[in-house]
């Protein structure tokens, strides 16, 4: 009996080979397939061997058919993923601060098996990021996934929030009280997921930051109905330091030529930038007025200026003195 469930596994098995041990540099002839299919007590024959290729081809997958000597070999050819994407996606998922490391050598280990073993060792590259520690969070992976499912049911969720203390530990915020909020969408900002919601403790539109949030449940109470001004206040949360609030404003800045790759680093290429001398550009865009802006604007010292509106200019210099008050 056992030996007859073995070769109803034949295809099965052989389809495994196919993606597991072969590529463009590895190859199976019809007498090696035998020989290892024969290895793990499944007979096969030269000519059900053939038929056998032709099936697993006639089903979608991409067998190619090489020469070994005087010998017909066969490698899985054209796969889901090229092996040159599946380096992207590893760095990606090795770089990001998002995932644990655990998590990450998890989900590498996954794409490995998307192509075959010897380019699936090549997966596992040690990816430098200077200065991005990996999150110690391994609820984040959860949380995002409990956070859509009340997303698209429209259900209120439930989580206790967290902040660090100086000594570095975690602690819950509010005496570890559960946060009741409507969901309405998730943003990724600088390497983090945010959630803009409704808030019933703070009865406001708030975010929060998803790796701070733990025990994240779904409810069975529908979300609160957003009106038109607060529909646009969560639009505005999902612009660009939108998530660290402040009023927008449209704000004209002037940089020196050399932080051009900065600048639309950070805007995008939808941005329209123009020459205003021949070492300055000019840009006015929509931003959020808020202390994250600051931090971004004058880290480039007198190689950043704001030229317009006038009371953008003046917080410019109420904060440059706040901070100049603290150095006397």
């Amino acid at each position: 009996m056992a030996v007859q469930s073995r070769q109803k596994q034949k295809l099965l098995t052989m389809k495994k080979l196919f993606e597991a041990k072969t590529d463009e540099n590895h190859s199976f002839t019809g007498a090696k397939l035998i020989e290892i299919l024969g290895d793990i007590g499944i007979k096969a024959e030269r000519k059900t061997i053939y038929d056998d290729i032709k099936t697993l081809c006639d089903s979608g997958m991409d067998i190619v058919t090489v020469k070994d000597g005087h010998s017909n070999a066969y490698y899985l050819g054209e796969r889901t993923f090229q092996q040159e994407e599946l380096f992207v996606l590893a760095d990606a998922i090795a770089s990001s601060r998002f995932l644990t490391k655990k998590k990450s050598q998890e989900l590498i280990k996954k794409l490995q098996s998307l192509t075959s073993e010897y380019k699936g060792k090549q997966l596992r590259r040690q990816i430098h990021v200077d200065n991005r520690a990996k999150n110690f969070n391994e609820q984040i992976y959860y949380s995002v996934n409990k956070i859509q499912e009340g997303i698209f049911d429209e259900k209120v969720i439930r989580f206790r929030y967290t902040e660090f203390n100086p000594d570095k530990k975690q602690i819950l915020k509010h005496g570890g009280d559960f946060y009741t909020v409507s969901p309405y969408s998730l943003v990724w900002e600088n390497e983090n997921y945010y959630l803009v919601c409704w808030c019933n403790k703070h009865e406001k539109i708030c975010r929060y930051r998803v790796d701070r949030m733990i025990n994240v449940d779904v409810t069975e109470e529908n979300i609160r109905r957003l009106s038109d001004d607060e529909r646009a206040e969560v639009s505005n949360l999902q612009s660009l330091y939108g998530m660290f609030g402040g009023k927008l404003e449209s704000v004209t800045m002037q940089f020196d030529n050399s932080l051009a790759n900065v600048v639309i680093d950070k805007f995008g290429m939808n941005c329209h930038p123009h020459r205003n001398s021949d070492s300055t550009f000019c840009l006015t865009a929509d931003v959020q007025i808020a202390p994250t802006f600051w931090g971004w604007f004058f880290q480039f010292g007198k190689k950043a200026k704001i030229l317009a509106p006038d009371n953008v200019i003046e917080q410019a210099k109420e904060y440059l003195e706040e901070i100049s008050e603290s150095y006397k």
